[in-house]
């Protein structure tokens, strides 16, 4: 009995594996599209292969990044600022990201006194 929960263990943990492998290399790539249509001034369409990106791999911090700089440039600030912080949730080390959300606070933060 205890051989056969091991060897299921073990089968569902290689069979898992795999998928997690492939939903990183689907989010990567939904990435790199939205990358493209976002250099083509295409930002909606940009954000969408970004959001597609986020739901395929929930843990893939540089879905959120782009979604950050998206909902940026379209003003949507609130979103903007739950991405980027989503974003250094995964990885809060990451130079990169550190310096877009700094970037993102340090313009709003100026707008929203200006605007006061």
């Amino acid at each position: 009995m205890f051989i056969r929960a091991l060897v299921a263990a073990l089968l569902l943990t290689v069979a898992v594996t795999p998928l997690a492998a492939d939903a990183r290399e689907d989010a990567k790539k939904q990435v790199e599209f939205g990358i493209g249509v976002a250099q083509k001034n295409l930002w909606r369409e940009a954000i969408f292969w970004w959001e597609r990106a986020a739901k395929t791999d929930p843990t893939y911090a540089a879905a959120y990044n782009n979604l950050g700089i998206g909902y940026e440039h379209e003003g949507d600030l609130d979103k903007a600022r739950a991405a980027y912080e989503k974003a250094l949730e995964l990885e809060p080390d990451n130079t990169y990201i550190k310096q877009n959300y700094e970037l993102f606070k340090e313009i709003n933060d100026r707008t929203s006194r200006q605007n006061q």
